[in-house]
């Protein structure tokens, strides 16, 4: 493993941005909802929450909701334990594998087939390799799955794989601020660099009045005003993504700076095909 002292940390959340669109981009696409659909599965919010949980088991709301972190307990129950009584977790599994390898496929066109797409895999796989467990609970339950043996489901794998393991990492930053779920999603959304308010409410779930308790609670701590983020919550976010960074750094640190800038140049690649072809237009996440 490469020095931390001799590993520029900015590659961090290069190679995380490079690579993450190659996972997320099928919570956006027609096939998410098509190929759970197929397996019993209601479209959306159940076919999201049964397909990252899945690796987990036949996992209860409470898990879900723990492991989410920032979505609303009583939507999470609304769909989970239910979504096990209509397909079990390796028919969600296959699916989601299915639906990944369609999306990727039709947005790629014929770099999904193409050396670059062999090369990544491969790189990916070896920095998840050395990976630990402890403390990643979604990490773990997708580190236990076999890696698919076709390249294209390998680089998806892998980027999943990296997503789970940073996601985990920042839920653990995001307590020790002690934010809860709520106050994250809150937070982030006043950076005006992710959701806005209204898509926050409505993909995770919700109410006016929780909303609003919890934008009291932060203005008490001095963190939100009526103009949105103060200068210690800017502040606290920004800590927030340096640790973050800092507790996803394993994966890059095993890797070397040099080929990790070889796995951003060619996420890149890939993700702005992405991007070209309609990715994250519409989906669970846009509608």
């Amino acid at each position: 493993m490469v020095s931390a002292d001799h590993f520029d940390p900015a590659l961090v959340g290069r190679a995380h941005r490079a690579v993450d669109p190659l996972h997320s981009q099928l919570y956006f696409a027609p096939e998410h909802d098509e190929h759970f659909s197929a397996i019993g599965l209601r479209p959306g919010r159940m076919s999201y929450f049964a397909g990252r949980a899945a690796p987990m088991g036949a996992v209860g709301a409470g898990v879900v909701t723990a492991t989410f972190f920032n979505f609303s307990p009583s939507l999470v129950a609304h769909m989970i334990p239910r979504a096990w009584t209509l397909a079990s977790p390796e028919q969600v599994l296959a699916a989601r594998l299915d639906a990944a390898r369609a999306s990727l496929t039709r947005m790629l066109g014929d770099a999904a087939g193409s050396d670059e797409v062999v090369e990544l895999g491969g790189l990916l796989r070896e920095a998840c390799a050395g990976l630990t467990t402890e403390g990643r609970p979604l990490f773990a339950g997708h580190a236990d799955l076999p890696w698919p043996e076709e390249p294209l489901l390998a680089v998806w794998h892998g980027a999943t794989l990296l997503r789970e393991h940073r996601g985990d990492g920042h839920v653990a930053v995001l307590l020790h601020a002690g934010l809860t779920g709520l106050e994250a999603l809150i937070t982030h959304s006043a950076t005006g660099r992710g959701f806005t308010e209204p898509a926050a409410k409505a993909t995770r779930g919700w109410k006016d009045e929780e909303w609003a308790a919890a934008c009291s609670a932060l203005a008490g701590r001095g963190l939100l005003d009526d103009a949105g983020l103060t200068a210690d919550g800017e502040q606290l976010r920004a800590h927030i993504e340096v640790q973050t960074d800092a507790l996803a750094a394993d994966p890059w640190l095993s890797l070397g700076a040099e080929r990790t800038a070889r796995v951003v140049e060619l996420g890149k690649g890939l993700s702005r095909r992405l991007v070209e072809a309609g990715a994250f237009g519409q989906g669970i996440f846009g509608r």
